[in-house]
């Protein structure tokens, strides 16, 4: 077709060459099994590819004028395309594999990529959108199923970190290149696309198998975690976490494009954010092993309030938009851990899965709203709805009682 004529392909490697090395480090520092390390060295550029295009998307459409509600509405087909992919990972995986399931995920997320540039219009971007999400969730599962399986009880816990900590090191990467290269679609679709593909290059070296214990699992609904009783809260706080970030992925770039501010600068404001989060795993994790889970959710719910009213005063945003990184990013691991110390260990898999479907749920439910009171009201509705809906939560923290001081996992 003529405008693949005018394609201009630029793989931007030499601007985040240092911060690429710094994460590959990290990983092979780490004394794990090759399967592992080859898991998350794909994941690391899945992860970049999911950033850079979650942070432009919204742009694009906005600068093709779409109204709010409708950027809104495609962020939310990409989420609902990741609750579509949550439901249908565990029959995948079980028919054919992590392997072959996380190479028909990365090409289903490739070909959605690159149809944003054959086809235009808000109904044809939000059927790619929804594709892609249906992609990343398989991805996710796939690599958080396969890390479940090959770990034990003693470095399950440090697997699930890693993995956090991969998944944020790429999103930042993907902020630092949307700061630092042309965001044209034309020329992001293609290096963005081959990044995919290349996700799928590690997994071509090893074969990820299933053991025994993930085939009991299997036999677990995720239906029935869902109901249980003792998990509610931390259900809750996954379905909390889903609204309040993907709220701020998928409209925080409008709430600051809205305020005058470049594509460059949106990348570099998203990168802060996403940063706070990762200087706060650790330390939050290790307050939630000393003092009980439910009295840090409180601290970090409560936080996640501060922060956000701190950004409607339109004052010290860097500080206050750090803060509610540091407390809102945190949340959905301390309340995932929280939830899968009240299952046995051969319910942890699907304990999982349920935890992804309840921050799917609010990650569908979050942007949507939110952007409906945005677009009929002010765009500071952004950061009123995140402070209500955790409002919510805090209060359901205060009524529950604390038997936990000193929480001790499954796993």
């Amino acid at each position: 077709m003529p405008f693949f004529s005018s394609l201009t392909f630029r793989f931007p490697v030499a601007n985040c060459a240092q911060f690429s090395l710094l994460s590959i480090g990290f990983i092979l520092m780490l004394t794990w099994s090759r399967p592992v390390l080859l898991l998350l060295c794909g994941l690391m550029l899945m992860t970049v590819s999911i950033a850079v295009l979650n942070t432009l998307v919204p742009l694009w459409l906005a600068h093709e004028q779409l109204p709010t509600w409708q950027v809104g509405m495609a962020s939310s087909a990409y989420y609902t395309g990741n609750l579509a992919g949550t439901l249908l990972a565990g029959w995948l995986i079980a028919r054919y594999g992590f392997n072959r399931c996380f190479y028909f995920a990365s090409v289903l997320f490739a070909l959605a990529t690159m149809g944003m540039v054959l086809l235009e219009g808000f109904s044809s971007w939000t059927l790619l959108r929804f594709s892609a999400g249906v992609g990343c969730a398989l991805i996710w599962v796939v690599v958080e199923s396969a890390l479940l399986c090959s770990g034990t009880v003693r470095n399950r816990g440090q697997l699930l970190a890693a993995y956090m900590i991969v998944y944020y090191l790429g999103t930042v990467a993907g902020q630092l290149l949307v700061s630092s290269v042309s965001t044209k679609l034309l020329h992001v679709i293609p290096w963005v696309t081959a990044l995919i593909v290349c996700a799928i290059l590690p997994l071509l070296f090893v074969q990820v198998s299933m053991v025994a214990e993930s085939e009991e699992a299997s036999t677990t609904r995720i239906w029935s975690m869902l109901r249980r009783r003792s998990s509610r809260l931390g259900i809750n706080g996954c379905i909390i976490s889903g609204i309040v970030l993907g709220s701020l992925y998928g409209l925080m770039p409008l709430y600051l494009s809205h305020r005058g501010m470049s594509d460059a600068s949106v990348g570099y404001w998203m990168a802060l954010l996403v940063s706070s989060g990762i200087i706060g795993q650790w330390p939050v994790g290790r307050l939630a092993d000393r003092f009980g889970r439910l009295m840090v959710l409180r601290v970090q719910v409560f936080v996640v309030i501060l922060g956000a009213m701190a950004m409607l005063g339109d004052t010290a945003m860097a500080p206050a938009l750090f803060v509610l990184g540091l407390a809102g990013f945190t949340l959905y691991p301390v309340a995932m851990s929280w939830a899968c110390e009240t299952v046995a260990h051969h319910e942890l898999v699907a304990m999982n899965q349920a935890l992804l479907f309840s921050y799917t749920v609010g990650s569908l439910v979050g942007p949507a709203m939110t952007s409906m009171l945005m677009q009929h009201y002010s765009d500071q509705l952004l950061f009123v709805m995140i402070a209500a809906v955790a409002l919510v939560y805090l209060v359901m923290l205060l009524r529950k009682a604390d038997h936990h001081a000193t929480p001790v996992a499954h796993a």
